[in-house]
C-alpha cells in the first residue's frame, strides 16, 4: 500500500490500537451543517484525559490517495471531489451527477482530504488486522458513499473499503453490522450481492434514506431491521441476544466491522431513537469474542457531547477499562468547552453530560414491532446458516 498512501504502516501491536488525525479538529463542513461540532477530537482528547491512549496505541491516519479509493469509487467521481475542494466549486453539471457542493455534501476546506483521511484508516486497518486483533477509527463509518456520487454527509464510502482491505488481507468472511439511525445504503449496494459479507442493520423506519425494508435480503445474507421511534435498552438487547449475536455466530466470520453511529441515543436530534450510550458498549463488548479480527468504526452523530462520550466509552470496552462515576477535572474540562449552536439557538448541556461518560439506562417495553421484526428475520437463519 505504500505506494497509494500517504504514510509508512506502523509495527502491529498486541494491544487494541486506534486511528486518529488531527485534520478532523479544525475541519467542518460548514457553520450550519449537522457535521459543525467536533466528534473525533474529543474523542482523542478525552481518552488521552483518562490515561486511555498512550502513543503505543495511537495510529495517526495516512490520508488515500485516489487510486486507493477506485476499489469503490469511480475515478471520474474522485477526479470530480479533488477538482471541488481546489476550486471550492462545482459547476451545476458537476453537482447533478456526483451530488457535490448540495446542502448536505457542500463545499469545504478539507471534502476530499478529511474523507480520504478516514479512508485511509480503513485500508490500513484491513493491513494491520491480517493477523487478528481490534481496531477502533471513530472517524470511519461513512456508510452512505456510492460509486459515483456523495451521499447523505459521506463522500467516501469507508466501511465498503475497509471490507475490501480485509479480504485483501485474509479474511473471506466478513459480518458487518450496523447500529446507526439510518440503514447502510451504500454497504449494501457494494455487497447485496455477496454471500460472503454478511450485513445486519438495525436503523429507523421511515428514516432517511429510507431503505433496507425487513423484506430486503440481497442473496439471503442481509438482514434488515427498521425498527420504531422510542426504540429503548431493552429492546436493544433483544436485537443483540436473539438476532446479531447469534447470526455473527453461525456465520463465523473471519472478521467482523461494527459500524458504531452515535445517532440512535436519546440526545441526537438526527433521529427519534431513545436509546443510552449503554445499549452500543454492550454490543461492541459482545460481538468482540466472535472472530479474530475486529475493527469497530464511528459513523452518525451529531450532539457533540453525547457522541464524544459513546465513542470514548467505545475505546474503554475495547480495552477493558472501568468507566469512572464521576470524571476527573481535566476530562470534564474538555466537555464543558464543547459548544453547540444552531440556526435557531444555542445549545446548553445537561449536567451529566459534563461529569461522567454513562448514560443512565433507558429501559423500557417490548414493542410489538420490534418483538415481530425480530422472529421474522431470526426465522431467515436457516436458509444459509
Amino acid at each position: 500500500m505504500s505506494d497509494v498512501m500517504q504514510a509508512s504502516i506502523p509495527h502491529a501491536t498486541p494491544h487494541a490500537r486506534f486511528i486518529g488525525s488531527e485534520i478532523y479538529r479544525h475541519s467542518s463542513y460548514g457553520a450550519w451543517h449537522p457535521l459543525r461540532v467536533p466528534r473525533v477530537s474529543t474523542v482523542m482528547d478525552l481518552a488521552r484525559s483518562l490515561g486511555w491512549l498512550p502513543p503505543a496505541q495511537f495510529i495517526t491516519s495516512p490520508r488515500a490517495k485516489a487510486a486507493a479509493l477506485t476499489g469503490y469509487h469511480t475515478p471520474t467521481y474522485l477526479a470530480a471531489l479533488q477538482a471541488a475542494e481546489a476550486a471550492q466549486s462545482v459547476s451545476e453539471q458537476i453537482r447533478r451527477k456526483h451530488n457535490l457542493g448540495t446542502p448536505s455534501n457542500p463545499i469545504f476546506k478539507e471534502m476530499f482530504r478529511r474523507p480520504a483521511t478516514s479512508a485511509g484508516a480503513s485500508l490500513l486497518a484491513g493491513e494491520l488486522l491480517r493477523d487478528g486483533g481490534v481496531i477502533y477509527s471513530p472517524a470511519g463509518g461513512t456508510h452512505h458513499g456510492l460509486p459515483d456520487r456523495a451521499n447523505g454527509f459521506c463522500y467516501l464510502n469507508d466501511p465498503v473499503l475497509a471490507i475490501q482491505s480485509l479480504r485483501r488481507n485474509g479474511a473471506q468472511k466478513i459480518a458487518y453490522i450496523d447500529i446507526d439511525a439510518h440503514h447502510p445504503d451504500g454497504v449494501e449496494h457494494a455487497f447485496a450481492d455477496d454471500a460472503d459479507t454478511l450485513q445486519i442493520s438495525v436503523h429507523e423506519v421511515n428514516r432517511w434514506p429510507r431503505t433496507g425494508a425487513l423484506t430486503d435480503m440481497g442473496v439471503g445474507q442481509a438482514y434488515n431491521l427498521p425498527v420504531p421511534a422510542g426504540l429503548n435498552d431493552t429492546e436493544m438487547a433483544l436485537i443483540r441476544d436473539a438476532l446479531i449475536l447469534p447470526l455473527v455466530a453461525d456465520f463465523g466470520p473471519d472478521a467482523i466491522v461494527l459500524q458504531c453511529g452515535a445517532d440512535a441515543v436519546a440526545e441526537d436530534r438526527q433521529s427519534r431513537l431513545a436509546l443510552s450510550n449503554n445499549a452500543h458498549w454492550a454490543i461492541v463488548a459482545a460481538l468482540r469474542p466472535l472472530s479474530p479480527r475486529y475493527l469497530v468504526l464511528g459513523g452518525g452523530g451529531y450532539n457533540p457531547w453525547s457522541v464524544g462520550r459513546l465513542w470514548t466509552g467505545v475505546w474503554a470496552t475495547l480495552n477493558g477499562h472501568d468507566i469512572p462515576d464521576v470524571l476527573p477535572p481535566a476530562s470534564q474540562a474538555i466537555l464543558g468547552a464543547l459548544t453547540w449552536t444552531s440556526p435557531l439557538r444555542k445549545h446548553y448541556p445537561e449536567a451529566h453530560w459534563i461529569t461522567t461518560l454513562r448514560d443512565f439506562p433507558r429501559e423500557g417495553p417490548i414493542s410489538d414491532a420490534v418483538r415481530t421484526g425480530v422472529q421474522t428475520l431470526a426465522a431467515r437463519r436457516p436458509r444459509w446458516a
